[in-house]
Protein backbone atom coordinates (compact mmCIF):
# COMPACT_ATOMS: atom_id res chain seq x y z
CA UNK A 1 0.00 0.00 0.00
CA UNK A 2 1.68 3.46 -1.09
CA UNK A 3 1.17 6.70 1.14
CA UNK A 4 -1.46 7.93 -1.47
CA UNK A 5 -3.72 5.11 -0.28
CA UNK A 6 -2.99 5.47 3.24
CA UNK A 7 -3.75 9.63 3.24
CA UNK A 8 -6.74 9.33 0.23
CA UNK A 9 -9.14 11.01 3.26
CA UNK A 10 -6.78 14.06 4.12
CA UNK A 11 -6.58 17.55 2.86
CA UNK A 12 -6.28 16.90 -0.73
CA UNK A 13 -9.80 15.04 -0.68
CA UNK A 14 -11.80 17.93 -2.33
CA UNK A 15 -12.99 19.58 -5.52
CA UNK A 16 -10.40 21.03 -7.45
CA UNK A 17 -12.69 23.76 -7.77
CA UNK A 18 -12.18 24.75 -4.56
CA UNK A 19 -7.77 25.10 -4.44
CA UNK A 20 -8.31 27.03 -8.18
CA UNK A 21 -10.75 29.60 -6.42
CA UNK A 22 -8.44 29.95 -3.59
CA UNK A 23 -5.81 30.96 -5.81
CA UNK A 24 -7.46 32.87 -7.44
CA UNK A 25 -8.31 35.47 -4.36
CA UNK A 26 -4.58 34.68 -3.82
CA UNK A 27 -3.85 36.69 -7.14
CA UNK A 28 -5.88 39.22 -6.54
CA UNK A 29 -4.71 39.72 -3.12
CA UNK A 30 -8.25 39.44 -1.56
CA UNK A 31 -7.54 35.57 0.30
CA UNK A 32 -7.13 36.94 3.54
CA UNK A 33 -10.61 39.37 3.06
CA UNK A 34 -13.48 37.76 6.03
CA UNK A 35 -16.18 36.06 4.73
CA UNK A 36 -19.03 34.13 6.01
CA UNK A 37 -20.51 31.06 4.30
CA UNK A 38 -23.58 28.96 6.11
CA UNK A 39 -23.90 25.48 5.57
CA UNK A 40 -27.81 24.41 5.45
CA UNK A 41 -30.01 21.49 3.38
CA UNK A 42 -33.13 22.76 1.13
CA UNK A 43 -35.60 20.21 1.92
CA UNK A 44 -36.59 17.02 3.99
CA UNK A 45 -35.74 13.52 2.82
CA UNK A 46 -38.16 11.71 0.60
CA UNK A 47 -38.52 8.52 0.03
CA UNK A 48 -40.83 8.50 -2.29
CA UNK A 49 -43.56 6.38 -0.87
CA UNK A 50 -43.33 7.73 2.59
CA UNK A 51 -41.34 11.33 3.57
CA UNK A 52 -39.50 12.61 6.71
CA UNK A 53 -41.00 15.99 8.88
CA UNK A 54 -37.44 16.80 10.07
CA UNK A 55 -33.63 15.62 10.26
CA UNK A 56 -31.15 14.37 12.72
CA UNK A 57 -27.89 16.30 12.92
CA UNK A 58 -24.58 14.67 12.47
CA UNK A 59 -20.96 14.27 11.81
CA UNK A 60 -19.90 17.42 13.43
CA UNK A 61 -17.23 15.36 15.56
CA UNK A 62 -15.68 14.15 12.91
CA UNK A 63 -15.20 17.31 10.95
CA UNK A 64 -14.19 18.93 14.08
CA UNK A 65 -10.64 15.87 14.11
CA UNK A 66 -10.78 16.59 10.23
CA UNK A 67 -9.62 20.14 10.25
CA UNK A 68 -7.98 19.60 13.26
CA UNK A 69 -5.33 17.37 12.05
CA UNK A 70 -4.97 18.13 8.34
CA UNK A 71 -3.54 21.20 6.59
CA UNK A 72 -1.21 21.35 3.32
CA UNK A 73 2.28 19.79 3.95
CA UNK A 74 5.14 18.80 1.54
CA UNK A 75 3.90 15.87 -0.37
CA UNK A 76 0.25 17.86 -1.02
CA UNK A 77 2.14 20.71 -2.34
CA UNK A 78 4.17 18.81 -4.33
CA UNK A 79 1.50 17.13 -5.88
CA UNK A 80 -0.30 19.92 -6.75
CA UNK A 81 3.00 21.43 -8.33
CA UNK A 82 2.75 18.74 -10.80
CA UNK A 83 -0.35 19.75 -11.82
CA UNK A 84 -1.09 21.30 -15.59
CA UNK A 85 -3.71 23.09 -17.45
CA UNK A 86 -4.84 22.38 -20.58
CA UNK A 87 -1.97 24.10 -22.51
CA UNK A 88 0.48 22.48 -20.65
CA UNK A 89 1.50 24.77 -17.88
CA UNK A 90 1.45 24.83 -14.43
CA UNK A 91 -2.12 25.32 -12.85
CA UNK A 92 -0.61 26.70 -9.82
CA UNK A 93 1.70 29.18 -8.90
CA UNK A 94 4.68 28.89 -6.85
CA UNK A 95 3.65 31.93 -4.96
CA UNK A 96 0.27 30.18 -4.32
CA UNK A 97 2.30 26.94 -3.65
CA UNK A 98 4.21 29.00 -0.91
CA UNK A 99 1.55 30.69 0.92
CA UNK A 100 -1.01 27.41 1.14
CA UNK A 101 2.16 25.64 2.50
CA UNK A 102 2.96 27.77 4.88
CA UNK A 103 -0.99 28.71 5.92
CA UNK A 104 -3.15 26.29 4.26
CA UNK A 105 -4.88 24.90 7.77
CA UNK A 106 -7.99 25.86 9.35
CA UNK A 107 -6.40 27.64 12.55
CA UNK A 108 -7.48 30.82 11.35
CA UNK A 109 -11.43 29.94 11.16
CA UNK A 110 -14.41 30.48 13.84
CA UNK A 111 -17.26 28.39 13.47
CA UNK A 112 -20.43 27.72 14.92
CA UNK A 113 -22.85 24.96 14.59
CA UNK A 114 -26.07 23.32 15.21
CA UNK A 115 -24.87 19.94 17.96
CA UNK A 116 -25.18 16.52 17.02
CA UNK A 117 -28.24 14.83 18.11
CA UNK A 118 -30.80 18.46 17.35
CA UNK A 119 -33.46 18.28 15.33
CA UNK A 120 -33.13 20.30 12.27
CA UNK A 121 -34.72 21.27 9.38
CA UNK A 122 -34.39 22.99 5.65
CA UNK A 123 -33.26 26.66 5.12
CA UNK A 124 -31.12 27.09 9.13
CA UNK A 125 -27.78 27.07 9.22
CA UNK A 126 -26.51 23.68 10.54
CA UNK A 127 -22.62 25.21 10.30
CA UNK A 128 -21.64 28.79 10.07
CA UNK A 129 -18.23 29.33 8.72
CA UNK A 130 -16.15 32.53 8.73
CA UNK A 131 -12.40 33.04 8.50
CA UNK A 132 -10.22 34.85 5.47
CA UNK A 133 -12.29 33.74 2.12
CA UNK A 134 -9.63 31.56 0.77
CA UNK A 135 -9.18 29.09 3.47
CA UNK A 136 -13.21 29.18 4.45
CA UNK A 137 -13.46 28.00 0.80
CA UNK A 138 -11.11 25.14 1.18
CA UNK A 139 -13.48 24.21 4.12
CA UNK A 140 -16.54 23.62 1.58
CA UNK A 141 -15.78 20.20 0.23
CA UNK A 142 -14.72 18.40 3.70
CA UNK A 143 -17.41 20.01 5.58
CA UNK A 144 -20.51 19.03 3.30
CA UNK A 145 -18.77 15.52 2.49
CA UNK A 146 -18.78 14.98 6.93
CA UNK A 147 -22.18 16.52 7.50
CA UNK A 148 -24.26 15.31 4.55
CA UNK A 149 -24.41 12.03 4.60
CA UNK A 150 -24.10 11.27 8.43
CA UNK A 151 -27.38 13.68 8.94
CA UNK A 152 -29.28 11.60 6.50
CA UNK A 153 -28.33 8.18 8.18
CA UNK A 154 -29.01 9.74 11.75
CA UNK A 155 -32.41 11.12 10.44
CA UNK A 156 -33.75 7.57 8.86
CA UNK A 157 -32.26 5.69 12.59
CA UNK A 158 -34.49 8.10 13.99
CA UNK A 159 -37.94 7.50 11.84
CA UNK A 160 -37.23 3.63 12.51
CA UNK A 161 -36.85 3.93 16.10
CA UNK A 162 -40.29 5.82 16.24
CA UNK A 163 -41.63 3.15 14.31
CA UNK A 164 -40.10 0.48 16.57
CA UNK A 165 -42.52 2.10 19.42
CA UNK A 166 -38.88 2.06 21.74
CA UNK A 167 -38.05 -1.43 21.27
CA UNK A 168 -33.56 -1.69 20.63
CA UNK A 169 -32.37 -1.46 16.33
CA UNK A 170 -29.54 -3.00 16.28
CA UNK A 171 -27.51 -1.58 12.92
CA UNK A 172 -25.86 -4.17 10.82
CA UNK A 173 -24.91 -2.18 7.42
CA UNK A 174 -21.11 -2.57 7.28
CA UNK A 175 -21.60 -5.32 4.47
CA UNK A 176 -23.82 -2.98 2.41
CA UNK A 177 -22.28 -0.02 2.91
CA UNK A 178 -19.86 2.20 0.38
CA UNK A 179 -16.74 1.62 1.73
CA UNK A 180 -15.52 3.60 4.76
CA UNK A 181 -18.76 5.17 4.64
CA UNK A 182 -20.22 2.60 6.97
CA UNK A 183 -17.92 3.58 9.83
CA UNK A 184 -19.87 6.79 9.23
CA UNK A 185 -23.21 5.65 9.07
CA UNK A 186 -22.80 3.31 12.09
CA UNK A 187 -21.73 6.46 13.97
CA UNK A 188 -24.34 8.12 12.67
CA UNK A 189 -26.94 5.72 13.60
CA UNK A 190 -26.33 5.40 17.06
CA UNK A 191 -26.92 9.02 17.46
CA UNK A 192 -30.18 8.77 15.62
CA UNK A 193 -31.77 6.17 17.13
CA UNK A 194 -30.20 2.51 16.72
CA UNK A 195 -29.32 0.91 20.02
CA UNK A 196 -26.20 -1.55 18.84
CA UNK A 197 -24.24 -1.52 15.65
CA UNK A 198 -22.50 -4.74 14.47
CA UNK A 199 -19.60 -3.07 13.52
CA UNK A 200 -16.68 -3.81 16.00
CA UNK A 201 -14.78 -1.13 15.41
CA UNK A 202 -17.25 2.09 15.69
CA UNK A 203 -18.48 0.09 18.90
CA UNK A 204 -14.88 0.43 20.37
CA UNK A 205 -14.87 4.07 19.70
CA UNK A 206 -18.13 5.31 21.22
CA UNK A 207 -17.77 2.20 23.75
CA UNK A 208 -20.83 0.60 23.15
CA UNK A 209 -20.64 -3.21 22.80
CA UNK A 210 -20.97 -4.46 19.64
CA UNK A 211 -24.23 -6.99 18.83
CA UNK A 212 -24.63 -9.92 16.27
CA UNK A 213 -26.06 -13.17 15.69
CA UNK A 214 -24.65 -15.68 13.16
CA UNK A 215 -25.01 -16.36 9.59
CA UNK A 216 -27.02 -18.73 7.68
CA UNK A 217 -23.62 -20.10 6.47
CA UNK A 218 -22.74 -21.32 9.58
CA UNK A 219 -26.01 -23.39 9.38
CA UNK A 220 -25.23 -24.78 5.87
CA UNK A 221 -21.33 -25.85 6.74
CA UNK A 222 -22.35 -28.16 9.15
CA UNK A 223 -25.32 -29.75 6.80
CA UNK A 224 -22.22 -30.16 4.42
CA UNK A 225 -20.60 -32.14 6.93
CA UNK A 226 -23.00 -34.28 7.10
CA UNK A 227 -24.48 -32.28 10.49
CA UNK A 228 -27.74 -31.13 10.72
CA UNK A 229 -29.21 -27.09 11.73
CA UNK A 230 -29.43 -28.70 15.53
CA UNK A 231 -26.02 -29.79 15.94
CA UNK A 232 -25.09 -26.23 14.27
CA UNK A 233 -27.65 -24.41 17.14
CA UNK A 234 -26.45 -26.77 19.65
CA UNK A 235 -22.27 -25.78 18.96
CA UNK A 236 -23.08 -22.12 19.06
CA UNK A 237 -25.41 -22.87 22.43
CA UNK A 238 -21.82 -24.56 23.63
CA UNK A 239 -20.00 -21.81 23.01
CA UNK A 240 -22.19 -19.17 23.83
CA UNK A 241 -24.54 -20.28 26.38
CA UNK A 242 -25.52 -16.77 27.85
CA UNK A 243 -25.21 -15.09 24.53
CA UNK A 244 -27.18 -17.56 22.40
CA UNK A 245 -29.16 -16.04 19.56
CA UNK A 246 -30.12 -18.18 17.20
CA UNK A 247 -31.14 -17.95 13.34
CA UNK A 248 -33.89 -20.11 12.23
CA UNK A 249 -35.01 -19.24 8.59
CA UNK A 250 -31.95 -21.39 6.90
CA UNK A 251 -34.16 -24.44 6.26
CA UNK A 252 -37.81 -24.28 7.33
CA UNK A 253 -38.82 -21.37 10.29
CA UNK A 254 -41.75 -23.13 11.32
CA UNK A 255 -40.92 -27.13 11.09
CA UNK A 256 -37.27 -26.93 11.67
CA UNK A 257 -36.28 -23.57 12.77
CA UNK A 258 -37.99 -22.81 15.50
CA UNK A 259 -38.36 -26.10 16.90
CA UNK A 260 -34.65 -26.62 16.82
CA UNK A 261 -33.95 -23.55 18.92
CA UNK A 262 -36.64 -24.99 21.41
CA UNK A 263 -34.46 -27.75 21.84
CA UNK A 264 -31.05 -25.97 22.28
CA UNK A 265 -32.92 -23.94 24.82
CA UNK A 266 -34.16 -26.31 27.10
CA UNK A 267 -30.26 -27.93 27.01
CA UNK A 268 -29.23 -24.51 28.22
CA UNK A 269 -32.07 -23.81 30.35
CA UNK A 270 -31.17 -27.53 32.44
CA UNK A 271 -27.80 -25.70 32.71
CA UNK A 272 -28.85 -23.34 34.33
CA UNK A 273 -28.39 -20.51 31.13
CA UNK A 274 -31.17 -18.30 29.63
CA UNK A 275 -31.42 -18.46 26.13
CA UNK A 276 -31.21 -14.97 24.48
CA UNK A 277 -34.27 -15.78 21.30
CA UNK A 278 -34.08 -16.36 18.10
CA UNK A 279 -33.78 -14.38 14.70
CA UNK A 280 -36.18 -14.14 12.06
CA UNK A 281 -34.26 -13.05 8.35
CA UNK A 282 -36.95 -13.81 5.56
CA UNK A 283 -40.60 -14.12 4.91
CA UNK A 284 -43.73 -12.58 6.29
CA UNK A 285 -42.07 -11.21 9.41
CA UNK A 286 -44.99 -10.88 11.25
CA UNK A 287 -47.03 -13.34 11.07
CA UNK A 288 -43.78 -15.47 11.01
CA UNK A 289 -43.30 -13.68 15.11
CA UNK A 290 -46.74 -14.54 15.56
CA UNK A 291 -46.18 -18.59 15.01
CA UNK A 292 -42.47 -18.67 16.38
CA UNK A 293 -43.86 -16.96 19.60
CA UNK A 294 -46.90 -19.56 20.00
CA UNK A 295 -44.12 -22.09 19.75
CA UNK A 296 -42.44 -20.77 22.48
CA UNK A 297 -44.76 -19.93 24.36
CA UNK A 298 -46.18 -23.48 24.83
CA UNK A 299 -42.34 -24.25 25.80
CA UNK A 300 -42.32 -22.30 28.41
CA UNK A 301 -39.59 -19.68 26.08
CA UNK A 302 -42.06 -16.30 25.74
CA UNK A 303 -40.01 -14.10 27.39
CA UNK A 304 -36.85 -14.65 24.97
CA UNK A 305 -36.22 -12.05 21.92
CA UNK A 306 -37.51 -12.18 18.50
CA UNK A 307 -34.97 -10.23 16.41
CA UNK A 308 -36.66 -8.88 13.18
CA UNK A 309 -33.93 -8.56 10.04
CA UNK A 310 -34.04 -8.48 5.96
CA UNK A 311 -34.83 -4.84 4.40
CA UNK A 312 -36.27 -3.64 7.44
CA UNK A 313 -36.80 0.42 7.51
CA UNK A 314 -39.58 2.52 9.36
CA UNK A 315 -42.82 2.00 7.30
CA UNK A 316 -41.93 -1.90 6.99
CA UNK A 317 -41.09 -1.74 10.82
CA UNK A 318 -44.42 -0.21 11.15
CA UNK A 319 -46.53 -2.22 8.99
CA UNK A 320 -45.16 -5.59 10.62
CA UNK A 321 -46.42 -3.88 14.20
CA UNK A 322 -49.63 -2.89 12.59
CA UNK A 323 -50.15 -6.38 11.52
CA UNK A 324 -49.04 -7.79 15.07
CA UNK A 325 -51.98 -5.45 16.78
CA UNK A 326 -54.36 -7.29 14.30
CA UNK A 327 -53.18 -10.52 14.19
CA UNK A 328 -51.75 -11.45 17.31
CA UNK A 329 -55.51 -11.53 19.35
CA UNK A 330 -56.52 -14.05 16.41
CA UNK A 331 -54.27 -16.92 18.20
CA UNK A 332 -54.40 -15.62 21.96
CA UNK A 333 -51.65 -13.88 22.22
CA UNK A 334 -51.61 -10.35 23.88
CA UNK A 335 -50.45 -7.69 21.03
CA UNK A 336 -48.49 -5.56 23.24
CA UNK A 337 -46.60 -8.30 24.90
CA UNK A 338 -45.16 -9.66 21.86
CA UNK A 339 -44.18 -6.03 20.29
CA UNK A 340 -42.11 -5.56 23.26
CA UNK A 341 -39.82 -8.87 22.26
CA UNK A 342 -39.30 -7.57 19.18
CA UNK A 343 -35.77 -6.58 18.19
CA UNK A 344 -35.12 -5.34 14.41
CA UNK A 345 -31.93 -6.09 13.12
CA UNK A 346 -31.21 -3.21 10.46
CA UNK A 347 -28.93 -3.06 7.28
CA UNK A 348 -29.15 -2.07 3.41
CA UNK A 349 -32.09 -0.05 4.16
CA UNK A 350 -30.54 2.12 7.03
CA UNK A 351 -26.65 2.20 5.91
CA UNK A 352 -27.92 3.82 2.60
CA UNK A 353 -30.97 5.79 3.69
CA UNK A 354 -33.07 4.02 0.65
CA UNK A 355 -35.01 5.92 -0.83
CA UNK A 356 -33.05 9.49 -0.97
CA UNK A 357 -29.47 8.48 -1.24
CA UNK A 358 -28.27 12.52 -0.63
CA UNK A 359 -29.06 14.90 1.69
CA UNK A 360 -28.74 17.53 -0.52
CA UNK A 361 -26.41 20.08 1.70
CA UNK A 362 -25.12 23.31 0.42
CA UNK A 363 -22.13 26.02 1.37
CA UNK A 364 -23.05 29.23 0.08
CA UNK A 365 -21.50 32.97 0.69
CA UNK A 366 -23.59 35.23 2.85
CA UNK A 367 -21.41 37.81 3.67
CA UNK A 368 -18.39 39.85 3.53
CA UNK A 369 -16.41 41.73 5.03
CA UNK A 370 -15.15 45.39 3.74
CA UNK A 371 -13.59 47.41 6.17
CA UNK A 372 -15.15 47.44 9.59
CA UNK A 373 -18.58 46.35 8.15
CA UNK A 374 -19.95 42.95 6.72
CA UNK A 375 -22.04 43.24 3.49
CA UNK A 376 -24.30 40.59 3.04
CA UNK A 377 -24.43 38.64 -0.26
CA UNK A 378 -26.61 36.53 -1.54
CA UNK A 379 -27.02 34.50 -4.56
CA UNK A 380 -30.21 34.66 -7.15
CA UNK A 381 -31.78 31.78 -8.66
CA UNK A 382 -34.40 31.61 -11.32
CA UNK A 383 -35.74 28.71 -8.21
CA UNK A 384 -36.84 30.25 -5.05
CA UNK A 385 -35.54 27.52 -3.36
CA UNK A 386 -31.82 28.17 -4.20
CA UNK A 387 -31.67 31.40 -3.11
CA UNK A 388 -29.47 31.12 0.28
CA UNK A 389 -30.65 33.65 3.28
CA UNK A 390 -28.26 36.57 3.46
CA UNK A 391 -26.21 38.12 6.01
CA UNK A 392 -24.52 37.33 9.44
CA UNK A 393 -27.69 35.29 11.65
CA UNK A 394 -28.75 33.60 14.53
CA UNK A 395 -30.71 30.48 14.68
CA UNK A 396 -32.98 30.44 17.35
CA UNK A 397 -36.40 27.91 18.38
CA UNK A 398 -39.31 29.01 19.85
CA UNK A 399 -41.83 26.89 21.65
CA UNK A 400 -45.76 27.71 22.21
CA UNK A 401 -47.68 27.59 25.45
CA UNK A 402 -47.48 23.75 25.45
CA UNK A 403 -43.96 23.48 25.22
CA UNK A 404 -44.10 22.26 21.87
CA UNK A 405 -41.58 23.38 18.88
CA UNK A 406 -43.55 25.89 17.09
CA UNK A 407 -40.93 27.98 14.44
CA UNK A 408 -37.05 27.76 13.91
CA UNK A 409 -36.52 31.14 13.56
CA UNK A 410 -33.52 33.35 11.43
CA UNK A 411 -32.84 36.61 12.16
CA UNK A 412 -29.77 39.18 12.36
CA UNK A 413 -26.77 39.17 14.23
CA UNK A 414 -27.44 40.52 17.52
CA UNK A 415 -31.30 41.06 16.69
CA UNK A 416 -33.35 40.96 19.30
CA UNK A 417 -36.99 38.76 19.02
CA UNK A 418 -40.00 41.10 20.94
CA UNK A 419 -41.87 38.31 22.45
CA UNK A 420 -43.77 40.04 25.05
CA UNK A 421 -44.88 42.12 22.15
CA UNK A 422 -45.48 40.24 19.53
CA UNK A 423 -43.83 39.96 16.07
CA UNK A 424 -44.03 38.70 12.55
CA UNK A 425 -42.49 36.01 11.20
CA UNK A 426 -42.12 35.45 6.98
CA UNK A 427 -42.13 32.05 4.81
CA UNK A 428 -38.11 31.84 3.81
CA UNK A 429 -38.95 31.53 0.19
CA UNK A 430 -42.64 32.61 -0.52
CA UNK A 431 -43.21 36.44 -0.44
CA UNK A 432 -47.24 35.80 0.31
CA UNK A 433 -46.62 33.56 3.67
CA UNK A 434 -46.36 35.55 6.94
CA UNK A 435 -47.04 34.09 10.49
CA UNK A 436 -48.29 36.68 13.04
CA UNK A 437 -46.99 35.74 16.70
CA UNK A 438 -49.37 37.30 19.56
CA UNK A 439 -47.75 38.71 22.38
CA UNK A 440 -47.53 35.56 25.31
CA UNK A 441 -47.72 33.15 22.65
CA UNK A 442 -43.82 32.09 22.75
CA UNK A 443 -43.16 30.32 26.20
CA UNK A 444 -39.39 29.67 25.60
CA UNK A 445 -36.75 31.00 23.29
CA UNK A 446 -33.52 28.48 22.90
CA UNK A 447 -30.52 29.44 20.45
CA UNK A 448 -29.28 26.49 18.72
CA UNK A 449 -26.11 27.26 17.39
CA UNK A 450 -23.32 26.80 19.72
CA UNK A 451 -19.51 27.91 19.28
CA UNK A 452 -17.24 25.64 17.71
CA UNK A 453 -14.05 27.19 16.72
CA UNK A 454 -12.65 30.62 17.73
CA UNK A 455 -9.68 31.89 16.23
CA UNK A 456 -8.73 28.01 15.10
CA UNK A 457 -9.28 26.52 18.74
CA UNK A 458 -11.86 24.14 19.62
CA UNK A 459 -13.95 25.97 22.14
CA UNK A 460 -16.58 22.66 21.92
CA UNK A 461 -16.94 20.07 24.63
CA UNK A 462 -17.66 17.24 22.27
CA UNK A 463 -20.68 15.36 24.07
CA UNK A 464 -20.85 11.54 24.35
CA UNK A 465 -23.00 9.53 22.95
CA UNK A 466 -25.67 9.20 25.40
CA UNK A 467 -26.00 13.01 25.79
CA UNK A 468 -26.35 13.18 21.87
CA UNK A 469 -29.21 10.17 21.97
CA UNK A 470 -30.78 12.11 24.82
CA UNK A 471 -30.79 15.66 22.78
CA UNK A 472 -32.56 13.89 19.64
CA UNK A 473 -34.99 11.83 22.62
CA UNK A 474 -35.61 15.37 24.06
CA UNK A 475 -36.39 17.58 20.70
CA UNK A 476 -38.38 14.83 19.06
CA UNK A 477 -40.76 14.93 22.52
CA UNK A 478 -40.94 18.89 21.52
CA UNK A 479 -42.23 18.13 17.96
CA UNK A 480 -46.21 17.90 17.22
CA UNK A 481 -47.06 13.96 16.03
CA UNK A 482 -47.94 15.97 12.79
CA UNK A 483 -44.34 16.27 12.28
CA UNK A 484 -43.37 13.15 12.87
CA UNK A 485 -45.22 11.08 10.59
CA UNK A 486 -44.08 8.65 8.68
CA UNK A 487 -46.00 9.67 5.37
CA UNK A 488 -46.93 13.23 4.68
CA UNK A 489 -45.45 15.02 7.80
CA UNK A 490 -46.85 17.86 8.79
CA UNK A 491 -44.50 21.23 7.68
CA UNK A 492 -42.59 22.81 10.56
CA UNK A 493 -42.35 26.47 10.12
CA UNK A 494 -38.55 27.87 9.38
CA UNK A 495 -39.09 31.66 9.51
CA UNK A 496 -37.46 35.08 8.86
CA UNK A 497 -37.69 38.19 11.15
CA UNK A 498 -39.12 40.97 9.22
CA UNK A 499 -35.31 42.71 9.33
CA UNK A 500 -33.71 39.84 7.90
CA UNK A 501 -36.97 39.63 5.15
CA UNK A 502 -36.18 43.27 4.66
CA UNK A 503 -32.58 42.30 3.68
CA UNK A 504 -33.39 39.60 1.58
CA UNK A 505 -35.73 41.64 -0.39
CA UNK A 506 -33.62 44.58 -0.79
CA UNK A 507 -30.44 42.25 -2.12
CA UNK A 508 -33.02 40.99 -4.61
CA UNK A 509 -34.20 44.02 -5.97
CA UNK A 510 -30.56 45.60 -5.66
CA UNK A 511 -29.28 42.61 -8.04
CA UNK A 512 -32.01 41.81 -10.49
CA UNK A 513 -31.78 44.55 -12.98
CA UNK A 514 -35.63 46.41 -13.12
Amino acid sequence: MNNDSMNINGILCTDLYQLTMAQLYFQMGVHEKPAQFDNFFRRYPDYGNHQAGYCVSAGLEWLISWMESNRFGEGEISYLRTLETATGSRLFEDDFLAWLHQYGDFRCLNVQAIPEGRVVHPHEPLTIVEGPVAIAQLLETALLNHMNYPTLVATKASRMADSARGRPILEFGLRRAQQNGANAGARAALIGGADFTSNVAVSKMVNVAPKGTHAHSMVQFFMAMGLGEVDAFRAYADLYPDDCLLLVDTVNTLESGVPNAITIFEELRQKGHHPVGIRLDSGDLAYLSIQAALQLKEANFDDVSIVLSGDLDELVIWQIVTQISAEAPRYGLEPDQLINRLVYGVGTRLITSWGEPALGGVYKLVAVKEGDRWESAMKISESPAKMPNPGQKQVTRLYDSRGYATADCLSLKGETLPIDEGFSLYHPLSYSKKRVIGPGEISQTEPLLTPIFENGKVVYQTPTLEEMRARRTADLERLDPGIRRLVNPHIYHVSLTENLWDLKNELIHKTIPQ
